[in-house]
């Protein structure tokens, strides 16, 4: 099988509702589709979502790559030599992770639709299906409540908190989320807005509402006092900015700075790379979750896959296509009361 032509799409998404964690408001998000058609006539696609913080690159910059040297680079190329292409491909677009991840996901589409299963069987398939989290930006208490009954409506028993600008009101919402829903499963991500010692005030104060994951408090270029929060508190404490490659991974659990990991496959490079980060984070007993940034359905099927792929991906926060207005990928996989499942159809579902 060769890739005979290679082309891509720029898609501009909508979000229904604006959001606001710790360091910015976003309500709009763009996504590059990567289409590769084969001599086979079988056709792998992928999604790129680049982010300047957690990417390494912006939307021009990551336009630029793509059409300069992916799709050049790709023509002609046998997608079953994939481990051999990523790692060629990611010498010669240098920090551009998504734009890696977007060439992942569409060569691993391609070989598992050759294969004739969906992408998690081809990877391993340990689990059919995986609970996700819906979050929950920055918003006065009352809204915040609000939205959490609109949620837990739609069957999602799992609520994250975006917060990291005020403790004060950060410990209000969590206490009062727990009143209003003591069933719930609740976690905090605090965006890198915390000190040390804010996230110890948050961490005492909130104790009875019994937070399962307590996710980047502080700032990802003050990495020894996450560290030193993750020593001192009762609840798991997980990187998230913190952590965009193996390099990464292999420091924080080497100098025991935090108890999970949170992948997301546009910050990492795909899901070749997930992988490995996953092995060494298992390897130093750190559980993992798959998250996500703003994605269509595509990138959202590629995270899903590798999470069912791999048992120490235990947890899942896959929400980042449910706010988008004119998606065109939203039948890859089903969502029934806060549960995924992959469409038992071969590659990511296209």
């Amino acid at each position: 099988m060769k890739i005979t032509k290679v082309s891509y799409e720029r898609l501009d998404l909508t979000l229904e509702n604006p959001y606001t964690i710790a360091y910015e408001t976003v309500s709009r998000a763009t996504n590059f589709i990567l289409r590769l058609d084969t001599d086979s006539g079988l056709t792998g696609f992928g999604c790129s979502a680049p982010d300047p913080l957690l990417t390494g690159m912006n939307e021009q910059e990551a336009e630029q790559v793509i059409a300069n040297k992916v799709v050049p680079f790709l023509c002609g190329r046998d997608p079953f030599h994939f481990v051999r292409i990523l790692t060629e491909l990611k010498a010669v677009i240098g920090s551009s992770r998504s734009v890696l991840a977007m060439a992942d996901m569409a060569l691993l589409d391609l070989a598992s639709k050759k294969a004739g299963v969906p992408l998690y069987k081809y990877l391993g398939g340990y689990r059919d299906f995986i609970e996700t989290s819906i979050t929950i930006g920055i918003l006065p208490t009352e809204e915040t409540l609000e939205e959490a009954r609109k949620h837990v409506r739609r069957g999602f028993s799992i609520l994250k908190l975006k917060g990291g600008i005020s403790v004060e009101e950060d410990i209000e919402k969590m206490i009062r989320l727990r009143e209003d829903f003591p069933d719930v499963v609740l976690r905090f991500d605090g965006n890198q807005g915390y000190t040390r010692e804010d996230s110890l005030a948050f961490v005492k104060a909130t104790e009875k509402v019994g937070i399962e994951i307590f996710e980047q408090p502080t700032r990802i270029d003050e990495e020894s006092k996450l560290g030193w929060v993750t020593q001192k508190v009762n609840i798991p404490v997980m990187a998230d900015e913190s952590l965009k490659t193996l390099s990464d991974t292999f420091r924080l659990a080497r100098h025991e700075r935090i108890d999970m990991v949170n992948i997301k496959l546009m910050k990492v490079g795909g899901i070749m790379e997930a992988l490995d980060i996953n092995s060494v984070a298992k390897s130093a007993e750190l559980e993992a979750m798959v998250g996500c940034i703003d994605e269509c359905g595509l990138g959202i099927s590629a995270g899903l896959h590798f999470a069912l792929s791999r048992p120490n991906v235990q947890y899942a926060d896959l929400d980042g296509h449910l706010e988008m207005e004119n998606d065109p990928f939203t039948d890859l996989f089903d969502l029934r009361n806060g549960i995924l499942y992959p469409k038992d159809r071969p590659g990511l579902g296209i």
